[in-house]
């Protein structure tokens, strides 16, 4: 068996709100490793966006959030997936437990995060996720593929401001993010073979000096380097490694694209807690999805219920 990973982003450019970086991985033979999981899995997910989808839905969380099926696509395709892996949380705090565990405790900084919860399914019927995650388990088993990994690292405002004051670039942010889900997924397969594509973060081309940096102890070759993807191996502790940095990853490979998804849907979350805290303490207060033209709009708005609060604008707003 070998381990093919993907690992995308939510959130990095909003002056609102979190960043959101996910990684899944799974087990899958060997043999099938440099094979399409979409074909892999045609009789059960999609990769396309129909008005009436048969199949799940797994692509570019962008364009599943922006579908008709909205935060309900998004969704589906999250909680679906955590059902094949026997997870069905049906509040926010749950779903954290699940797949961001070492998130809680940052959260609870923030008032408008700290003891607050909602329940889930939030955008759609329940009834759904198990009759899909029932057909998706099988459609797995036929082809021994295990869905093995499931995390997210959250990164609210605060603590984004101040990581991004001490490395003075966001991207390098981003990247230690990436990089902390990286050796996660490495350390699933002790004497395995690891593909594992990331989503190209930003326009930065050389990922060498930052992996050696990682990954101490390994050997690092680099396969490639060009305008469209990063590729490296890494061979060490009787494994090997292969990562490649990707340009429209989540449109590319399978799983990054439910990594996009699962940092989407996390934010996409968590924008509604903070908007349902402060909506319900600024009369007339319109929700924000936490993007600069808007989130301008908001904290005019905002302004004067946040200063009579005295709360901390480096734990609200994002510097960069």
């Amino acid at each position: 068996m070998a381990i093919l990973a993907g690992i995308d982003e939510a959130g990095f450019g909003p002056t609102l709100g979190p960043l959101v970086v996910s990684g899944v991985a799974f087990h899958v033979p060997d043999r099938q490793l440099g094979q399409c999981l979409w074909k892999t899995l045609r009789a059960t997910c999609d990769k396309k966006v129909t008005k009436r989808p048969r199949r799940l839905v797994i692509t570019d969380s962008k364009k599943l959030y922006k579908s008709r099926g909205g935060l309900g696509a998004l969704e589906r395709a999250a909680l679906v997936m955590l059902a094949v892996r026997g997870h069905r949380p049906t509040t926010w705090r749950a779903l954290l437990g699940a797949v961001a565990p070492d998130a809680g405790e940052l959260l609870e900084q923030y008032p408008w995060y700290a003891n607050a919860d909602l329940s889930l399914p939030l955008a759609q019927d329940a009834g759904d996720i198990g009759t899909r995650a029932n057909a998706i388990r099988k459609d797995f088993q036929d082809h021994d593929i295990t869905l093995s990994e499931i995390h997210s690292e959250l990164l609210p405002a605060g603590h984004y401001n101040r990581l991004v004051s001490n490395t003075r670039n966001k991207a390098v942010v981003l990247l230690g993010l990436a990089l902390r889900i990286v050796d996660r997924i490495m350390r699933l397969a002790p004497d395995q073979r690891v593909r594992l594509y990331v989503d190209r973060l930003g326009g930065r081309i050389h990922y060498r000096e930052a992996l050696m940096t990682a990954m101490q102890g390994h050997e690092l070759q680099i396969l490639e380097e060009t305008t469209t993807r990063s590729a490296y191996r890494l061979i060490g502790s009787g494994r090997t490694c292969e990562v490649a940095f990707v340009t429209g990853g989540d449109t590319r490979h399978f799983p990054v694209a439910l990594a996009s998804v699962y940092s989407k849907y996390l934010r996409e979350l968590q924008m509604h807690i903070f908007n349902q805290y402060w909506c319900g303490r600024v009369d007339g207060l319109r929700p924000t999805a936490g993007y600069y033209t808007d989130a301008r709009r908001w904290l005019q708005a905002a302004s004067p219920e946040i200063d009579r609060r005295s709360f901390d604008r480096r734990m609200l707003v994002r510097d960069r």
